[in-house]
């Protein structure tokens, strides 16, 4: 897709704010009318910008009252222990995100479990139990200020 102009742009902000806008209402905030919204909005799609829509979910509503981040870093640094490593992370539940990362380690992983005793039997249970793993560092969540990965 070419480059967003500011109406895409704020088309945009205004999805990510209520991805469920009516297109009625969406083009009165962008001001423009409703057939040039849906023009747009097609085309960010189509283009490949609007990747999907999606509900933003309430982790303590279902059950996760324990969110932490995860350094890995990997005793082998070969294609196959990365893969055989995302595999696992795939697979496990409990992990929302896996990042490959630069720097001294090679991912960083987003858990979420109901509380910290779930959260050590995924610690040694399955971080633990595969060989690829040199080092687990984690980071307790105590609170998000701003989190905008909806």
């Amino acid at each position: 897709m070419s480059k967003l102009d500011r109406t895409d742009q704020h088309i945009l902000r205004v999805l990510q704010a209520d991805g469920r806008i009516s297109n009625l209402e969406l083009a009165e905030k962008v001001g423009l009318s409703p057939s040039a919204t849906l023009r747009r909005v097609a085309a960010l799609e189509t283009g490949g910008v609007i990747a999907g829509y999606r509900a933003v979910l309430d982790p303590g509503k279902q059950g996760v009252g324990f969110v932490a981040y995860i350094t890995v870093g990997l005793s082998e640094h070969t294609k196959r222990s990365q893969e055989a490593f995302e595999r696992a992370m795939s697979q496990a539940s409990e992990v929302r995100e896996c990042h490959n990362i630069t720097g001294a380690v090679e991912y960083l992983l987003r858990v979420e479990v109901a509380d910290l005793v779930r959260y050590k039997k995924f610690h040694t249970d399955i971080l633990g139990a595969l060989p690829q793993v040199a080092t687990i560092q984690t980071y307790v969540v105590m609170g998000s200020p701003k989190d905008e990965r909806a």
